[in-house]
């Protein structure tokens, strides 16, 4: 999963990116609402996480803008506003959660996963290919009925091909997904999370195939057996 944290304290973002990375997450943080902004249009994000005190305004303006532009992606507000009127302005100004400073990384991972398992969300939906199904909101890949160990970046790759199945990924599409902006990304980074997830399917019978698509990208393919 794809979050955009907007928070200008860098010691408290720093810990949010390192615990909710642990998480699965993938994390871009910008420290003012110019930067989200420039962040949203170019898009990608399954999730927001929102701070209300912003350098150059305040954080409930870019909530009312991205519900006026019909902007559906879910937002959490973090702040030391904890009052019940601060509360209720958050949500009426279309934040989808709000959570009170200071706050626990357990806490915030789980309030993003059940943000993102609502109707509609990233992780409402048991995906199934083949022999293997992925829950989302568990992050679990079954093959058949046994769990297979697999790594929080593997499992995004494989949840982001499997909901494309069927149709070639484009590569920069892949890292855009599983790395966040600033993040350093070696040039074989992809290559290889694509071969360890390789093995781990095939040694555990899955029956599905990932296909390298050269100079484009890769695509999960369920093969299609001689007697069928």
């Amino acid at each position: 999963m794809r979050l955009l944290l907007v928070e200008d304290n860098a010691r408290l973002a720093n810990l949010i990116r390192d615990g909710l990375d642990r998480q699965g997450f993938a994390i871009d943080w910008y420290e003012t609402i110019e930067g989200a902004v420039h962040a949203v249009q170019i898009g990608g994000f399954d999730l927001i996480l929102l701070d209300l005190g912003l350098p150059d305004g305040d954080g409930l303006e870019l909530v009312r803008s991205l519900r006026a532009g019909n902007n559906p992606t879910p937002i959490l507000i973090m702040t030391a506003r904890g009052g019940l009127d601060d509360r209720v302005a958050g949500l009426d100004a279309g934040a989808d959660d709000y959570v009170v400073k200071p706050f626990e990384i357990p806490e915030l991972a789980a309030r993003c996963r059940a943000l993102l398992r609502r109707p509609g969300a990233t992780l409402s939906t048991i995906l199934q290919a083949g022999n293997v199904s992925l829950e989302p909101a568990e992050r679990m890949v079954l093959v058949k009925t046994q769990k297979i160990e697999i790594s929080p970046r593997e499992v995004d790759l494989l949840e982001l091909l499997m909901r494309r199945a069927g149709h070639v990924v484009a590569k920069p599409a892949i890292e855009n997904t599983l790395y966040s902006m600033d993040a350093e990304v070696t040039p074989n980074a992809l290559e290889a999370s694509i071969s360890r997830l390789r093995k781990r399917l095939v040694a555990a019978s899955a029956d599905i195939e990932i296909k390298t698509v050269h100079g484009v990208g890769y695509a999960l393919f369920i093969p299609v057996s001689e007697d069928a």
